[in-house]
């Protein structure tokens, strides 16, 4: 009895597809049969057939080879499309990473060339205390302050100058064994005597308590400072050394003249402590030669002779009576 799969059932579409496949395989079988036959009897014409048949087929296969390469390229640019989106996101990774690296170089680079400085003027400043580096700062209204890391043990004294490669920082205020308070030439209570670059004209830098200093000449007149011009310390009533940039003018009016530190705190890490300046000392007045002729000496007028005792003139006069 046959087995129940092989039973088409009563479906008419089995029936049919059924049938069809059986005659498709005989047709299969009589052609492949016949060109057998073909090729064995008659191989020229054979090989004319297979020449047809390859004209024919040649383009569908050139269609699906078309076909296939297209459907390569389209997968091959979405891959490639994924790993460049892959690929730029990594290059910018590696970019931000190498500009901050760039950065850091030129940080380092640009702090370099101030240490340089500050150690090539330290080398020529003989009043040199310390080198040491800004580790704090307080600038609340009107009060500038800074705090270095270096004290009492390295010789730092209240009133010494601060200074950096580019100007002046300030003054020691208070010190403590291993740091010290330093007041900035930009708080309220600090003024400094200064001299104009183009000029000399006298003044008094005065700060602000805003990142700025006034300046006050110390001349009547008409306000001798103009906008850009430089002004240095004069040296004048000691503590800060002469010919030390403090600021540029950035507003001049005819009452009111505005500076701007040159070296500003805010971006300076390393400063030079030195000794507080003392002028030097005033040379003695010699007095000039004088050139009027020298007076003859005075002559002695002759002395009266003395008078003779009592009783010498008693005998005198006695020797006369006789």
């Amino acid at each position: 009895m046959p087995s129940s799969s092989l039973r088409p059932g009563y479906s008419r579409r089995a029936h049919l597809s059924r049938f069809v496949g059986y005659v498709v395989a005989v047709v299969g079988l009589v052609l492949a049969g016949l060109l057998a036959l073909l090729s064995a009897l008659d191989p020229t014409g054979y090989g004319a057939l297979k020449g047809v048949a390859l004209d024919a087929t040649a383009p569908v296969s050139a269609t699906g080879r078309g076909g296939v390469r297209s459907v390569g390229d389209a997968v091959a640019y979405l891959r490639g499309y994924v790993r460049a989106g892959d690929k730029n996101a990594r290059l910018e990774r590696e970019l931000r990473w190498a500009r901050s690296r760039e950065m850091e170089a030129r940080a380092i680079l640009y702090e370099n060339s101030r240490l340089k400085a500050l150690l090539g003027l330290r080398d020529r400043s003989a009043d040199a205390v310390a080198t040491t580096r800004i580790v704090g700062s307080s600038l609340a209204a009107q009060r500038s302050f800074a705090t270095i890391f270096a004290g009492s043990r390295d010789g730092v004294r209240p009133n010494q100058p601060v200074r950096a490669p580019e100007g002046l920082i300030g003054r020691v205020l208070e010190t403590g064994r291993l740091a010290a308070r330093v007041m900035l030439i930009t708080d309220g209570a600090s003024a400094v005597p200064v001299r104009g670059l183009r000029d000399a004209s006298p003044a008094l830098a005065a700060g602000r308590g805003d990142g700025t200093v006034e300046l006050r000449p110390l001349s009547a007149g008409q306000n001798p400072f103009r906008v850009g011009d430089v002004v240095l310390t004069s040296g004048t009533g000691g503590v800060f050394p002469p010919h030390v940039p403090v600021a540029r003018v950035v507003r001049a009016t005819r009452d009111l003249t505005i500076a701007r530190p040159i070296a500003d705190p805010g971006t300076v890490n390393y400063v030079l402590v030195q000794r507080a300046y003392s002028p030097p000392p005033l040379a003695p007045v010699v007095a000039a030669p004088s050139t009027a002729p020298t007076p003859a000496p005075a002559v002695a007028a002759p002395l009266p002779a003395p008078a003779p005792p009592a009783d010498a003139a008693a005998n005198v006069v006695a020797n006369a009576a006789e």
